[in-house]
């Protein structure tokens, strides 16, 4: 059964998708170039102070934006994991 309604939401909503993977394929190649960087410069993979400054910050631009605040960085928390991971496999590779 044809819903044209629903199918309009859904084309935005894949829209919406694929600009999310190319935005985070984006930060992930500028985090890759951090990761490389803190190697060479012996800097540790993680640091929690600006780590805790991009999640209130973005826990407040949540709250602006009337997303919900513990998702955002719930979220947020996962892509830090994430490049920190990388950022650790870069150290101990070189």
């Amino acid at each position: 059964m044809a819903d044209a309604q629903l199918d309009e939401f859904r084309q935005s909503i894949d829209n919406i998708d694929a600009a999310l993977i190319f935005l985070l394929a984006e930060r992930f190649k500028v985090t890759q170039a951090v990761g490389r960087y803190k190697a060479t410069a012996g800097l540790p993979p993680a640091d929690p102070a600006r780590e805790a400054e991009q999640i209130a910050r973005l826990r407040a631009l949540a709250q602006s934006a009337r997303l919900d605040p513990d998702f955002s960085e719930k979220f947020l928390r996962f892509v830090i994991d994430e490049v920190i991971r990388h950022h650790e496999r870069v150290r101990d590779s070189a």
